[in-house]
């Protein structure tokens, strides 16, 4: 490394971490004054308000990570080349590909360290955040009980759940439904149940799983009906366990790489369609390297010596991210919908900005 990677390091780095800085007190700010109301209103301690701003954190440097690589790569090129530095550098033998190496290499390093932060930290801070949410601003429905949950179990079965209580392990008004595999328009039986209860594997050697409780069992034949009353009845371990209602009620931002993983294949097993889990699957993995790409438009973009002081870099900067997350969410809408490929759906923003900051790389003078 030598003495002007060094210097180009450090001024790049000071700037993204002020950037930083600036967009996330900026994002506090906006936040607090948008539910500072509701928190009054809910007698929220000031102490709990503390503690759910301290576990947003994470979530708004996720997002704004990447706006502030573009502005430190703006700003920093932009005054090299105001300053005459960047032309003196060319002069000495210093190509502009040689001069994205340092940028580029910060910035790979920020996109491989955002993986881990938004696979596993982002999530972790997500889950306080949204419980607070649910306990006092009533945005999400409560943690604690699942209302009306429907899911398949393979092919030819339908559960619902009226009402489920996690902390006692419990669902109420449980109906399953057995339909014939050859024509999934005829209902061969029918379980109805006031109660469903999780039996582990320590509890009951002979009951490992689902137990329904109180409850009547209907069979359809050709030419008859049965109708038989059960107050016992193991009903096996389904697709899904406890944790599994919970984590169908949670957000992909609340689970982390392995847990939204693990849950997309159960949910696959179930016969669900997953495109929509699959496409947030990718995106943990695919948003992070936009840090790495914007600076690989940004570098050449300011290369170029211009008339603009700060405030242009920094609006440009905003218009690049804002058409960069646009673009995002609306090709998210095709992959949520099972339209496009899911995998395809998470590059495709990424993949489209590459390409324009290498034709922005090509056009500039070296």
């Amino acid at each position: 490394m030598t003495i002007l990677d060094r210097y180009i390091i450090r001024q790049f780095v000071l700037t993204f971490l002020f950037g930083l800085l600036a967009f996330l007190l900026i994002f506090l700010v906006v936040d607090l004054m948008e539910k500072l109301d509701d928190f009054i209103d809910a007698n929220v301690d000031p102490g709990i308000i503390i503690e759910y701003y301290v576990h947003f954190m994470p979530e708004i440097i996720k997002l704004m990570t990447p706006v502030a690589m573009l502005l430190a790569a703006l700003f920093v090129t932009g005054r090299l080349s105001q300053q005459n530095e960047l032309a003196a550098m060319k002069s000495s033998g210093m190509s502009l590909y040689r001069f994205l190496m340092p940028f580029a290499a910060v910035a790979l390093l920020v996109s491989l360290a955002g993986i881990y932060f938004n696979g596993w930290v982002v999530p972790y801070a997500n889950q306080t955040k949204f419980d607070i949410e649910r306990r006092y601003l009533q945005r999400i429905s409560s943690s604690t009980s699942r209302f009306n949950i429907y899911f398949q179990e393979g092919r030819t079965r339908l559960v619902s759940i009226g009402f489920y209580d996690s902390n006692a392990g419990m669902a109420n008004r449980v109906s399953i439904q057995d339909f014939a595999d050859t024509n999934l328009t005829v209902l061969l039986q029918r379980f109805d149940a006031q109660r469903m209860q999780w039996v582990a594997a320590d509890d009951n050697a002979n009951e490992t799983g689902w137990v329904l409780l109180n409850g009547t069992t209907r069979r359809f034949g050709p030419w008859e009906q049965t109708l038989e009353n059960f107050a016992r009845l193991p009903i096996g371990r389904l697709s899904l366990a406890p944790s599994d209602i919970e984590k169908k009620q949670r957000k992909p931002d609340e689970m982390d790489f392995e847990e939204l993983r693990e849950f997309i294949e159960s949910q696959r097993n179930a016969g669900q369609q997953v495109s929509r889990w699959l496409v947030d699957y990718h995106s943990k993995i695919a948003f992070p390297f936009a840090s790495l790409i914007v600076v690989l438009f940004g570098v050449p973009f300011s290369s170029n010596k211009r008339r603009s002081g700060v405030a242009i870099e920094f609006g440009i900067s905003i218009a690049a991210t804002f058409i960069y997350l646009g673009f995002m969410k609306t090709s998210q809408v095709f992959g949520y919908n099972g339209d496009m490929d899911p995998l395809l759906t998470a590059w495709l923003a990424n993949l489209l900005f590459l390409g324009a900051a290498a034709v922005n790389l090509l056009r500039v003078q070296k």
